[in-house]
């Protein structure tokens, strides 16, 4: 459980970083506000988003499997016999790409 037990200090770590971005940001008030505060807080979200998405992860990966459906049978395979086919079975057929026998191509 070392990596259960690592995952949760890192959340902790960042939950602590939120809090203190949160006190920062209150305490510069203006003067700092703006586009680096609205950032850095994107960043620490994305970063709690990313931990639990680790966390999750980890529980899924550590959960025994579920047992599946038995595989299928297989089809019977069919023989394909290396005898040359009757060409009177494409007597009506085109060449494929090449058109007909007795028409030319466009």
């Amino acid at each position: 459980m070392a990596l259960h037990d690592d995952l949760t200090a890192i959340q902790r770590c960042v939950d602590e970083l939120v809090r203190t971005m949160g006190q920062v940001e209150r305490r510069a008030g203006a003067e700092l506000a703006g586009v680096d505060f609205r950032r850095v807080r994107m960043d620490t979200d994305h970063l709690r988003e990313s931990v639990a998405l680790l966390r999750a992860a980890a529980t899924s990966a550590a959960a025994p499997p579920t047992p599946s459906a038995p595989p299928k049978p297989r089809p019977d395979l069919v023989t394909i016999p290396d005898t040359p086919y009757d060409r009177s079975l494409w007597t009506d057929s085109d060449d494929e790409g090449l058109g007909a026998r007795d028409r030319h191509a466009p």
